[in-house]
């Protein structure tokens, strides 16, 4: 049944549009335990949970229809009560609130910082900064204690060019009995640098959160501040937003899927996929003049138009992609060496995966079918029709495999972007200025990406949130290799490929 998440007592409630286009209403505190009793008996999913700094905010929807509302909750004494006491997924989001604001989430069941590693020189940035004494802050690690167990500390500077997290092991053997991470290395003050902000560098900001995912989160932001201005971007601008987005998944999938089977010592795969990648990224910086097609997605439209030529060469391309895809999938699915690491390894539960709102591949290949692209069905999705790949294995192949399915949905939606791409303007009459707060839901390759915005009426961002998939992932990474041993770790990390820089904010 949908979840009745009307407003009850306190305050007057706001108008149910003045959050576009998802309602949000102020609540009291029963009113704000009572969602959280929602997301806890699993009657609503969460998909946000934030400040800015006077009120928090809540994200949710019910489970079964995905109708989205925000609830806000004035914070008047500095406290809330926590979500995360009933409803573990919002564990870290109240922490980090914690961090950046200094409001306290009554009840919390881990009051340890988050992003804050004591390096800041000041505490709560984003509300009523105090100076901090000292350098950095140490952090405890939840104990582990048995016969015969160890500890080992990877990162957060890794053998790689990757991006740092800190990633304690507690094993017996080679058997991993627990990981516990921590991040929060790459954090750049995004919620900080958004405040006050122009429109034009706040789109600017979002869309280098995390730079695999520019256009997903360009994306993002401008469906917000659209919806916060009451404007819509033109058809043709709606259709090339899609193919950028279908162009960085593709690239990102095959890059994954190929960097996966190297870490199980098959690099032929990565050889492979990476020419895939390539190719795409070059098309992609030869039709729109930039290999991560970033800053191409603006607030109204889009700023780089695809010519005749550029059809031609995606076609060309994109017949290529089809017939090296099935060769990629006969590659990986018959090398049973390669099955031998996979099948088994890092399995995820499909109760976690429902639990934590798991969207993107994790999510589909542990049983959760959600694609913001079809649930929520924005331009032009909800004209195209396109197959999304499902599992219930939860393991690094059952991720791999959607993979390949997710691969296949995207060459069915360019084919049809390409076909039908209409013609006219690339950017709508955008107010220069307009108060208002608008929100987004967009799919990324790796999950569903949800932004919120509040507009001073001068053209400029008062205050925006921006949620990275991976907030949801990370922890769901702790629970797939327990059990597993040490070697298998690089394995799944990989088959889940969460964002380091997306999280840390």
């Amino acid at each position: 049944m949908p979840v009745n998440l009307k407003h009850k007592t306190g305050a007057a409630p706001r108008s149910p549009s003045s959050c576009r286009p998802f309602a949000c209403e102020d609540v009291d505190a029963d009113r704000w335990r009572s969602a959280a009793r929602l997301l806890a008996e699993g009657k609503a999913d969460l998909f946000s949970l934030w400040s800015d700094g006077a009120q928090v905010y809540l994200a949710l929807a019910d489970r079964e229809t995905y109708a989205l509302r925000l609830l806000a909750l004035a914070c008047p004494e500095r406290r809330f009560p926590s979500v995360a006491r009933l409803h573990p997924p919002a564990l870290r989001l109240e922490r980090t609130i914690g961090d950046l604001y200094g409001l306290e989430a009554e009840g919390l069941p881990d009051a340890r910082r988050w992003l804050d590693h004591g390096r800041w020189g000041l505490r709560h940035p984003c509300g009523d900064a105090e100076p901090l004494a000292g350098t950095s802050d140490a952090y405890a690690f939840l104990p582990a204690e048995g016969a015969g167990l160890h500890q080992i500390p990877v990162g957060p500077v890794h053998a790689g060019i990757i991006e740092p997290g800190h990633f304690r092991f507690f094993a017996n053997g080679e058997t991993i009995v627990r990981l516990e991470e921590r991040l929060g290395y790459v954090h750049k003050g995004v919620d900080r640098l958004l405040a006050g902000a122009p429109i034009e560098r706040a789109a600017k900001i979002a869309a280098r959160v995390s730079g695999d995912s520019t256009v997903a989160y360009s994306l993002g932001f401008a469906q917000a501040v659209e919806a916060a201005l009451g404007i819509e971007a033109p058809p043709r601008a709606a259709w090339l937003r899609a193919l950028m987005a279908e162009l960085e998944r593709l690239a990102n999938h095959f890059g994954d899927i190929g960097a996966i089977c190297n870490d199980a010592a098959f690099s032929l795969m990565l050889a492979q996929c990476g020419l895939v990648r390539e190719r795409l990224l070059r098309a992609a910086a030869a039709c729109f003049g930039h290999r991560l097609m970033m800053d191409r997605i603006t607030p109204g439209g889009v700023t780089a138009d695809l010519s005749d030529d550029g059809v031609a060469a995606l076609r060309s391309l994109f017949d290529w992609i089809s017939l090296m895809t099935p060769r990629l999938i006969s590659l990986y699915g018959d090398t049973t060496s390669l099955q031998d690491r996979t099948v088994g390894a890092g399995a995820l539960s499909a109760d976690l995966a429902r639990q934590y709102a798991c969207g993107g591949f994790i999510g589909r290949a542990s049983g959760r079918a959600f694609d913001a692209r079809r649930a929520i069905g924005y331009a032009p999705y909800d004209e195209l029709s396109f197959d999304l790949g499902a599992s219930t294995d939860g393991d690094v192949d059952a991720r791999v495999w959607v993979r390949f399915d997710e691969v296949r949905a995207s060459i069915q939606i360019i084919e049809q972007l390409l076909d039908r791409l209409p013609h006219g303007p690339l950017q709508a009459g955008a107010a220069a200025s307009g108060a208002g707060e608008g929100a987004a839901l967009v799919e990324g390759f790796r999950g569903d990406i949800f932004v919120w915005l509040r507009l001073d009426g001068e053209g400029r961002v008062a205050r925006a949130h921006l949620r990275d998939p991976s907030w949801f992932q990370w922890p769901l990474l702790e629970a797939a290799i327990k059990g597993a041993i040490v070697a298998d770790f690089p394995l799944c990390n990989k088959s889940f490929n969460c964002s380091y820089s997306g999280h840390d904010l």
